[in-house]
């Protein structure tokens, strides 16, 4: 569809002191799923947990859609 776009977020999340998963990190990525996967794979060797995240949009209207989770390791906490 013209005017459509993917984004491609990639989230990290440490342990608070109660033990909680809470957001440290994030990163809109230019690459693709695959890339992304392999980068949260990394960061997941040191953090909590690890998200990718898709959303689909068209930027005209306004419209951003709903989070598609592509991949998710540890404990992870809530996200925007």
């Amino acid at each position: 569809m013209p005017g459509a776009f993917t984004t491609i977020s990639i989230f990290a999340f440490d342990l608070d002191d109660h033990g909680q998963p809470v957001q440290v990190w994030e990163t809109v990525v230019d690459g693709d799923e695959p890339g992304a996967v392999e980068e949260a794979k990394e960061l997941a060797k040191h953090h909590a947990g690890t998200l990718v995240v898709k959303r689909e949009g068209l930027p005209a209207v306004g419209d951003e859609g709903d989070p598609i989770v592509v991949f998710q390791t540890g404990k992870i906490g809530d996200f925007d």
